[in-house]
């Protein structure tokens, strides 16, 4: 079998080590995320990068050092526990974007340079889909921010230091807004690929908006609030799927699993020679 299949391969194998460690909540192995990306790596130059040649070892290359910074702990490390909270608690505005900018700040800097690297003129019908494509993700983190907003006003707070409705608005849009712009640059990068004719690519790129839709909810999460505000629209949270003894995060899981899929298809859909332009061949050793 050649070399650059066998490649693949090993990632994807990595990349499902990775999701299994996330589910039961203890790696598989603590390095299968980075090896994956690294592997991908290998196969996107063997294969023959398109033109022009730096956007895709680029966007690999900070995914790859993302992964090292977020490598999970060590077996047996010191957790990051329960956080009780009463209501009287001052809201961090910035709480909610910043969680949001460390968990897919790579994600989106990554969607950019490959939008970046490979700008042009999308065909109008992939672009009109793109466009349709964002309207639920958009629609959603509205929804989010509107209910939350709408149940503190209707709370009943027993204690009148409670946070102030104009900071818990605040956090909510700031907390939302890196998911929206993954959305729509990953949307936009899908909309310019398939009109190039690079569709397991565009594929990959649409993917990458699904996480989006996860992001939404992990950086209102990261807003310190009661329990149950907003609750009823949180379709995408960390409960949405009832962990178990088993099974303890079954929704990171899946999250990790769609970005890491859309990781192998964008990538693998970019390498070999792009219809406009020729590939460059990696160097052959010996």
């Amino acid at each position: 079998m050649p070399r650059r299949p066998l490649l693949l391969i090993a990632a994807t194998v990595c990349a499902a080590l990775h999701a299994a460690g996330v589910l039961v909540a203890h790696p598989v192995w603590r390095g299968a995320e980075v090896l994956s990306l690294a592997l991908l790596l290998a196969y996107a130059l063997a294969g023959g990068l398109p033109w022009p040649r730096w956007p895709v070892p680029a966007a690999l290359a900070v995914l790859l050092v993302d992964a090292i910074r977020t490598m999970p702990a060590a077996p047996g490390g010191e957790g990051s526990g329960w956080r009780f909270l009463d209501g009287t608690e001052p809201i961090d505005v910035t709480a909610g974007v910043e969680a949001s900018l460390s968990a897919g700040g790579a994600m989106l800097v990554a969607t950019v340079l490959l939008l970046v690297g490979f700008r042009g003129r999308a065909r109008r019908r992939p672009a009109v889909l793109a466009a349709l494509a964002a309207l639920p993700v958009v629609g959603y983190a509205v929804v989010r921010v509107v209910d939350i907003r709408r149940d503190l006003v209707a709370e009943d707070r027993p204690y009148p230091s409670g946070p102030d409705l104009t900071d818990v608005t605040s956090a909510m849009v700031l907390a939302v807004l890196p998911a929206l712009a993954l959305a729509v640059a990953a949307l936009a990068l899908a909309a310019l690929l398939a009109g190039r004719g690079r569709r397991l690519a565009a594929a990959g790129a649409a993917a990458l908006a699904l996480v989006a839709l996860r992001l939404i909810d992990a950086g209102i999460e990261a807003v310190p609030l009661s329990w149950s505000v907003g609750d009823g629209t949180a379709l995408f949270a960390w409960y949405a799927i009832t962990p178990t003894t088993a099974m303890p995060q079954p929704v990171p899981a899946l999250t990790v699993a769609v970005e890491l899929t859309a990781y192998l298809l964008l990538f693998a859909g970019l390498t070999g020679a792009d219809r406009a332009e020729p590939a460059v061949p990696a160097p052959v050793a010996g």
